[in-house]
C-alpha cells in the first residue's frame, strides 16, 4: 500500500508534455545537445552565460551508472550546480529494468531523464544501443512506459528520422503513446554520419512536429541563430537544440561571433572555477575553438596535443592569441582572411565538412573509394626512422627510445604445438605452460622449465606410504572428504 501511495503520489506531482516544458524547463528555446566526453559542467556554464536555456549531461551508460559508484560521482553527482540548471541527464540503454535503475539513481540531480536513440557511431552499434534501436519498438515502448510510471520526473527521448516520412512519424507517435513527454528530433537517418552527414531534413521534423501533442525540439543544420529563428519559424517546433554549432561557437544562442581567445579565456576560468575537470575534454574544446587558427599555427597545434596540464593548455591558448592579435597589428583589414571562411580565422564560426570525394573508376568500370590519407607530419617527426611510423608509435618510442617496430627485428617465437602461443624455451613438450600443464597432470610428467613436479610429488607420495606399511607403522587416518566449489554448485563431492 505505501509503495502504491507513494507512486500515485509522483504521478500526482510530476508535470507532463507542454505544461513540463513552460514550468520546468522554463519554456527553453535554446538548447546544447548532450555531447559524449564535450557536455561537461563547465562547457554547460559557459554555454548559459551566452545564451543557452537548457542543457543535457553528456550520454551515460545506463548499466555502468548503477554498478559503478565512482562513474556516478564522477559524471553526475560531483557536477551538482545550482547555476546549471533546468538539465536534463541523458541515458543510453538497452534493457528496461536496467534504464530504470539508472534513472532512479539519477532523478534526484536533473530535471527530466532521456533516453539516447539517435547516437549513430560504431560503438553504440557493438553495444546496441542508440539509433540502433529504432527498429525495435515493442522494447522502446516498454522501456519508455516503465520509466514513465517508476520515476519521479519526466521522460524524453532523442531520436534521428528514418528515410521514409510516415515511418518516422509512427515512431514519434508511438514514443508519444509510451510516456515519453518531450521529443528531440534529428533531422538524419542513422547513416548520415561522418564524411556522409549531410542536410538534415526539417521536412521530417516539421511532420512530427505536427503529428504529436508533446513539446518537440529540432536538432540539424544549425550554424548561426538566424538557423534558429529560421528552423523555428519553418517546423514549428518548441527549441532548437545545438551541437557542432555550438563547440565551435559557444555564443550562437547570443547572435554573436566574439574572438576565439575570449571564449577560450572564458571557458578556462570556468574549468578552474569548478574543478575537476578532466584534461582531455578541456583539451577538445580548445582544438574545436581554436580550428581554424591551428590550420595556420601548425606548430602550436602539436605543442596543444602535447602538453600536460591544465596551465599547459592556457600557455598555448595564449601564444596562439598573441600570434592572432599580431596577425592583426600587422595585417590591417585584410588580416586572418582564408579562402572558405566568412570571418578572419580567430574568430568563432562554424566549421563545414569537406563535401566527401567522389568515387573513382578504375580500368575495369567499376568504383573505387576515394582513400583518406593522413595529416602529414611535420618535418622534424619525419626524419629519420621515424617517417614509417604512426603518430602514437611515434609517441612510445618518445617514452621508450629502445623501443623496436620493425616487424623483421622482433624476435621470433616458435609456437606451440597445440594452441599457437608462444612455446617454453626448454619445456619438455615443446608447449605453453597452460597446455603443458594440462599434458603434465594427465600423464603425471614433470617439466622443470615450468616449474611442474607431477611426478615428483607422486613418487614421493609412494614412498611415504610404502615406508609406513615396512616399518609397521599404520598410515594416518585421511580427512572425510571436502566439498569443492564444483561441490557446493552441483552437489558433488571430492577431495
Amino acid at each position: 500500500l505505501c509503495l502504491l501511495y507513494n507512486q500515485v503520489a509522483v504521478m500526482a506531482v510530476k508535470l507532463q508534455g507542454f505544461e513540463f516544458w513552460k514550468t520546468t524547463l522554463r519554456g527553453a528555446r535554446y538548447v546544447v545537445a548532450p555531447m559524449v566526453d564535450q557536455s561537461e559542467l563547465a562547457w554547460r556554464l559557459l554555454s548559459r552565460r551566452h545564451g543557452a536555456e537548457l542543457c543535457y549531461t553528456p550520454m551515460l551508460h545506463a548499466q555502468v551508472f548503477v554498478r559503478d559508484a565512482n562513474y556516478r560521482k564522477d559524471n553526475l553527482y560531483s557536477e551538482v550546480c545550482p547555476e546549471d540548471r533546468p538539465l536534463i541527464t541523458q541515458f543510453c540503454a538497452n534493457d528496461p529494468e536496467v534504464f530504470v535503475q539508472a534513472c532512479l539513481l539519477a532523478q534526484d540531480y536533473c530535471d527530466a531523464i532521456d533516453l539516447n536513440l539517435g547516437c549513430p557511431q560504431m560503438i553504440a552499434k557493438r553495444g546496441h544501443y542508440g539509433v540502433f534501436l529504432q527498429d525495435e519498438w515493442e522494447l522502446l515502448e516498454k522501456m519508455v512506459k516503465l520509466a514513465n510510471e517508476k520515476i519521479s520526473v519526466p521522460i524524453t527521448c532523442k531520436i534521428r528520422v528514418f528515410n521514409k516520412m510516415e515511418e518516422t512519424v509512427q515512431y514519434a507517435q508511438m514514443l508519444e503513446k509510451a510516456g515519453c513527454q518531450l521529443l528531440t528530433v534529428h533531422g538524419r537517418t542513422k547513416d548520415q554520419k561522418g564524411p556522409a552527414t549531410g542536410i538534415a531534413s526539417w521536412e521530417h521534423i516539421k511532420a512530427v512536429r505536427n503529428a504529436v501533442n508533446i513539446p518537440v525540439f529540432a536538432n540539424g543544420n544549425i550554424q548561426h541563430l538566424s538557423d534558429v529563428e529560421q528552423c523555428m519559424e519553418e517546423t514549428g517546433v518548441q527549441g532548437v537544440m545545438s551541437a557542432e554549432g555550438n563547440l565551435h561557437n559557444p555564443a550562437l544562442f547570443e547572435g554573436h561571433s566574439p574572438p576565439v581567445w575570449e571564449m577560450a579565456e572564458e571557458y578556462l576560468e570556468v574549468v578552474s572555477q569548478y574543478p575537476p575537470c578532466t584534461l582531455s575534454y578541456v583539451r577538445a574544446h580548445l582544438f574545436k575553438l581554436w580550428h581554424h587558427t591551428l590550420q595556420i599555427h601548425k606548430d602550436l597545434r602539436e605543442e596543444l596535443a602535447k602538453v600536460k596540464n591544465l596551465q599547459g593548455l592556457t600557455e598555448v591558448s595564449r601564444q596562439l592569441r598573441l600570434r592572432c592579435q599580431e596577425e592583426i597589428t600587422n595585417g590591417g583589414e585584410e588580416a586572418g582572411q582564408v579562402v572558405g571562411l566568412p570571418f578572419p580565422h580567430w574568430i568563432c564560426q562554424p566549421y563545414v565538412r569537406p563535401v566527401p570525394k567522389a568515387p573513382v573508376a578504375n580500368s575495369n568500370g567499376t568504383e573505387v573509394k576515394a582513400v583518406c590519407h593522413k595529416r602529414a607530419l611535420s618535418q622534424e617527426d619525419s626524419d629519420g626512422a621515424s617517417d614509417a611510423l604512426s603518430k602514437n608509435k611515434q609517441k612510445k618510442k618518445a617514452r621508450n627510445p629502445h623501443k623496436n617496430f620493425c616487424p623483421e627485428q622482433k624476435p621470433k617465437y616458435i609456437k606451440c604445438e597445440q594452441c599457437g602461443n608462444p612455446k617454453g624455451n626448454h619445456c619438455v613438450f615443446n608447449l605453453c605452460r597452460g597446455c603443458c600443464k594440462k599434458k603434465a597432470h594427465k600423464e603425471v610428467a614433470d617439466c622443470p622449465s615450468h616449474g611442474l613436479r607431477f611426478k615428483t610429488k607422486s613418487r614421493g607420495l609412494q614412498e611415504e606410504e610404502d615406508g609406513g606399511l615396512l616399518n609397521g607403522t599404520p598410515s594416518p587416518p585421511t580427512d572425510p572428504p571436502q566439498r569443492t566449489d564444483c561441490g557446493l554448485r552441483h552437489g558433488l563431492t571430492g577431495t
